[in-house]
Parts: structure tokens; C-alpha cells; sequence
């Protein structure tokens, strides 16, 4: 069944569709929510708030075409939510090595290339982290930080030439 349909028969209240919905894509968020919360559990209850809140607001959802942007919003305000009130470092310092290769040398260049994003801003690593490791284009991560276009390619710009210039490398 395609996603407008499923999104149309959520928002008439049948439960199964949101399922549908939510696990056709839950690697996606998974992945989402533990680049926030650098830790399966807290992805994972980031996970449940997204998904009571898509539960209780899908009505309000205009667009059915823009389910997984939006879904994909209310999740990363989630994780947002949770690191304020739990009073830890918002983003992205730390990412395990799911995002890696299961290599001894690439464990390493990925350690070293960690340190070397910690020095970097919050605002920068978030969307290099955001662009490089999750794959998403722009215009998602625009839409997902609530910013414009120009201002997540300035991010990104800005935070790869710093990122250059502490590694000391042309190849970036």
C-alpha cells in the first residue's frame, strides 16, 4: 500500500496503518535518533515519544506526501527535548561505530576523525554529521533543524574548511 494511502486511513484513526507507516522506516529513524542521543536506549525512548505524538497529532497533518519529513521533525525535537531535560551536551559529540566498518584501521581513522569534529562547533558538526553520516540531502536537513537551506550549506562549508584546516589536509 503506498504512504498516502496509509497516512489518509491513520489520520481516520486506524492504528495498524500508523505501524505500517512507522516500520517501514524505522531503520531511518532509529539512525536519526542515535546520532542525537549517542545511545541505543535513549534512541529508542526518543523513538516512543515520536511515535505517541505522531499518534495523537497525525490529524493535524495536512499533507500526506509529508509524513516521514515531519515524523522525522517531531523525532529530532524529541531527542532535543530529552538532552535538555536531562541536562547532557546537546549533539553529536560522540557516534559509536555502527556508522563504520568493523576494521581495526577504520575504527581508528573514525576515533581520530571524532576528535577532530569535537573541535569543531555544535551548529557545524551537527550538519556535516547530518550530511556525511546519515546521507540526508539539504533540503531534509534544512527542514529538520528548522533553517534555511543557505544557512545548513554555509554550516557545512564553514565546518569542513575548519575540519580541513586542523587536520592539515588538501583532501577534503
Amino acid at each position: 500500500m503506498d504512504t498516502k494511502m496509509l497516512v489518509k486511513e491513520a489520520k481516520q484513526g486506524d492504528k495498524e496503518a500508523l505501524v505500517q507507516l512507522i516500520m517501514a522506516k524505522k531503520q531511518d529513524y532509529y539512525k536519526l535518533g542515535y546520532i542525537y542521543m549517542k545511545n541505543s536506549e535513549d534512541a529508542l525512548d526518543a523513538m516512543e515519544d515520536m511515535i505517541v505524538i505522531l499518534y495523537e497529532c497525525i490529524h493535524k497533518l495536512k499533507k500526506e506526501e509529508s509524513f516521514y519529513s515531519w515524523s522525522k521533525t517531531i523525532l529530532v525535537n524529541c531527542c532535543k527535548n530529552s538532552l535538555r531535560k536531562n541536562k547532557k551536551i546537546i549533539l553529536l559529540e560522540r557516534t559509536k561505530e555502527i556508522f563504520y566498518e568493523d576494521t581495526f584501521q577504520q575504527k581508528d581513522e573514525a576515533l581520530v576523525l571524532e576528535e577532530y569534529l569535537a573541535q569543531l562547533h555544535q551548529k557545524h558538526q551537527e550538519v556535516i554529521k547530518l550530511r556525511y553520516f546519515l546521507d540526508l540531502d539539504y533540503k531534509t536537513i534544512a527542514k529538520l533543524l528548522k533553517v534555511p537551506i543557505g544557512t545548513v550549506k554555509s554550516r557545512i562549508s564553514i565546518g569542513l574548511k575548519k575540519l580541513k584546516e586542523r587536520i592539515g589536509g588538501e583532501g577534503i
